[in-house]
């Protein structure tokens, strides 16, 4: 069962978070600036925005099957779909419906986490969920720029079609019902989760700890092409071995996590651990020596590590019978400030250099220290 969450999250994420890894070939496209490129990148986010509490609502009433099979194989229409359009607007709106369909995956594959696995094992289940974002990106930091180079978008935009459709009709035809009830699934509050203080300050820490990662994730490729003079399909390569370092980052992090039944203090010392990579970031980048392109590479794997703890962390306060519209609202939360700091981002690095983006997503990760919430958080599942 985790297996299909991971590969239909994985399939959409191509199409969903994959794009700014042609940067260039949306630039070139569409004849667009880099602010524009970073909204067409990013345009999906429009839609998960919309959709994600209403998918966790559904599939707390439904369950995964019908949600990952639906969501993901409309999304997998849409972006075959966004292949034959030229107009950029048109691309913006069709990008944004298939966000907001694949967002399904997003919140059905963290259920999967909370209804299969017991408290001790979590961390480690949602650790290798979250590899679903850094395996698709990782395969989309291989796959896709050559096929950029050599079939242009359109290309890029079917093979995200064809890996959503594949994980779609996976989900749909084996994808089933656990056998058993989970015990110790959080809290479980009667009342509404939102009544702990403690679920507001997880979403605002994953908030903050956004801000860094998308600036990394949609710009970082785009810096080593225009800054470094690296190679397009070179750059793509980096992020993608940073992927896949991130994904077992992200899995540690969930083992340590399991071993001290510890969600939040876990999430503090890797924050303190990426306010070092993000300040040597910074660093290179103003100087542009070689700290720049190896910081850049150790920051796309270390600004992603803490989501899988933060995400599980929700759940848990959140309960079984709410579980799917808290995580939902979770990734709405982080999805509403990727959508404003990606052309934020952009302005200020046109405006000001890509020292300067670095540097705010510096700030955000340092602002989060005080807001999570460590204090009185106990051991869970032990």
């Amino acid at each position: 069962m985790l297996a299909l969450g991971v590969n239909a999250h994985a399939s959409v994420t191509l199409g969903l978070f994959g794009l700014p890894l042609v940067m260039p070939e949306i630039l070139r496209h569409f004849g667009a600036t880099l602010a524009v490129g970073g909204i067409i990148g990013n345009a999906p986010a429009f839609g998960i925005l919309l959709a994600l509490v209403a998918w966790g609502a559904l599939a707390d009433r439904h369950g995964e099957r019908l949600v990952l099979g639906a969501g993901v194989g409309l999304a997998a229409v849409l972006f075959a779909a966004v292949a034959f359009v030229e107009e950029t607007w048109a691309v913006i709106v069709l990008l944004a419906l298939a966000g907001a369909a694949g967002s399904a995956a997003m919140v059905g594959g963290g259920r999967i986490v909370l209804r299969w696995f017991q408290p001790p094992e979590r961390g480690v289940a949602m650790g290798l969920r979250q590899v679903s974002f850094t395996l698709g990106m990782a395969v989309g930091a291989f796959v896709l720029p050559p096929i950029a180079q050599a079939h242009g978008l359109p290309g890029v935009l079917l093979v995200c079609a064809g890996a959503s459709l594949l994980a779609a009709v996976l989900a749909a035809l084996f994808l089933a019902e656990p056998p058993h009830d989970i015990t110790g699934s959080g809290t479980a509050p009667a009342r509404s989760p939102y009544r702990q203080p403690a679920l507001w300050r997880v979403h605002a820490t994953s908030a903050l700890h956004v801000v860094p990662q998308i600036v990394v994730s949609t710009y970082g490729v785009y810096c080593l092409v225009r800054l470094y003079g690296w190679d397009s399909v070179e750059a793509g390569q980096l992020f993608g071995a940073a992927a896949i370092g991130g994904a077992a980052v992200r899995i540690a992090a969930g083992r340590w996590s399991d071993r001290t039944g510890l969600r939040m203090r876990p999430l503090m010392l890797i924050t303190v651990a990426n306010l070092g990579v993000l300040a040597l970031l910074v660093a290179g980048t103003v100087t542009r020596n070689g700290l720049g392109p190896a910081m850049l590479a150790l920051a796309a794997m270390m600004t992603v590590a803490g989501n899988g703890l933060a995400y599980l962390a929700a759940g848990e306060l959140a309960g079984p019978a709410m579980g799917g519209r808290v995580l939902g609202t979770h990734n709405t939360i982080q999805n509403s400030v990727s959508l404003v700091i990606t052309p934020l981002a952009g302005v200020l690095i046109e405006n000001a250099g890509y020292g300067a983006g670095f540097a705010a997503g510096l700030v955000c990760a340092l602002l989060s220290l005080p807001v999570i919430p460590v204090r009185g958080e106990r051991p869970r599942g032990l």
